[in-house]
């Protein structure tokens, strides 16, 4: 399942009651809405490219490699400043619910609910 976002995309490459693996493709100078999870934790591991992790109030550089671990309610966002790479990660959920609703907004680029 692969879905298309304002900012790159996603696809789904595993999804069961115990946890969800997805690929994310961050498009060059392009960012996630600042965003937070009530049911789940993250780890973001980086494939290819370089950019950025908001976590909170800390910005984190990411390189392929470079693993990340956002917990439930902490507010994060993954952002590509190169204007010609794209950011390539694999996110792996856990927790007790995984849907795509599950996401407060307080910041978009691409004018989403917030």
């Amino acid at each position: 399942m692969n879905e298309s976002r304002p900012w790159g995309n996603f696809e789904i490459l595993y999804n069961n009651n115990d946890f969800k693996i997805k690929k994310l493709i961050v498009k060059p100078l392009q960012k996630l809405s600042l965003q937070k999870h009530f049911h789940r934790n993250e780890y973001w591991i980086v494939i290819n490219g370089n950019g950025q992790a908001q976590i909170e109030n800390d910005f984190i550089d990411l390189y392929p490699g470079k693993v990340i671990t956002i917990l439930k309610e902490q507010k994060h966002r993954l952002i590509n400043h190169h204007n010609q790479d794209l950011l390539v990660l694999v996110e792996v959920q856990t927790g007790d619910y995984f849907g795509e609703d599950d996401i407060v907004r307080y910041e978009d680029d691409y004018n989403r609910v917030i």
